[in-house]
């Protein structure tokens, strides 16, 4: 059973990011007050969870929290400052557009760069430990994949309705006949070695 809280008494809001191992398309990130007496059996994990119940707690989350926040950061920008510091980025802006101010941050994993004024407490496997960073792992992760939805329209030889932008071997191939795209991480490895574009 995920926990309520990490403390009692104030405010806190849960952050997680989504899209951080992908080849292809921005972050995302979300921070989550849930009220304290929340309740809920099925959220988990994002990953532990199918599509189809996390676009249900999507709608419950958004309804239910006192406050949600969503933030992005394209693959330029990706690009510019790395992935570690853009999951921080997009986890800050997502902060930036709660209606309520936190009194605590409880961040999925075991790094981040400090929001201004706002303590926080980093939290390995946090997605399946505390409600507040799992709702925020619903969100990141399905307002992501809408995102990669839409764009797979417009390139669709990639695969991303189905791979979301993580390293498949179809998305590889297509990478290897098709080259990038405006959409891809320039700064990762888009291909191994056996399947190197030959520039």
């Amino acid at each position: 059973m995920l926990k309520s809280y990490f403390h009692k008494k104030g405010i806190e809001a849960g952050c997680d990011e989504a899209g951080r191992g992908c080849l292809a398309g921005p972050v995302y990130a979300a921070a989550v007050i849930l009220p304290k007496d929340y309740k809920n059996k099925i959220l988990n994990d994002s990953k532990q969870i199918s599509e189809k119940k996390r676009e249900a707690l999507r709608v419950e989350i958004e309804k239910e929290a006192i406050a949600f926040g969503v933030g992005i950061v394209d693959n330029h920008e990706i690009d510019e400052i790395n992935i570690l510091n853009a999951s921080f980025l997009a986890m800050h802006r997502a902060v930036d557009q709660l209606k309520k101010t936190p009194e605590l941050l409880i961040i999925d994993g075991n790094r981040f760069n400090p929001y201004p004024n706002i303590p926080h407490e980093c939290i390995i496997k946090g997605d399946a430990k505390f409600l507040s960073i799992a709702a925020a792992s619903i969100l990141a992760k399905t307002y992501r994949d809408y995102f990669m939805f839409k764009i797979h329209q417009e390139y669709p030889n990639y695969d991303w309705n189905k791979n979301k932008g993580y390293p498949t071997k179809k998305h590889r191939e297509s990478i290897k006949s098709g080259g990038s795209t405006k959409y891809h991480r320039l700064s990762f490895k888009l291909l191994p070695e056996q399947l190197a574009l030959d520039l």
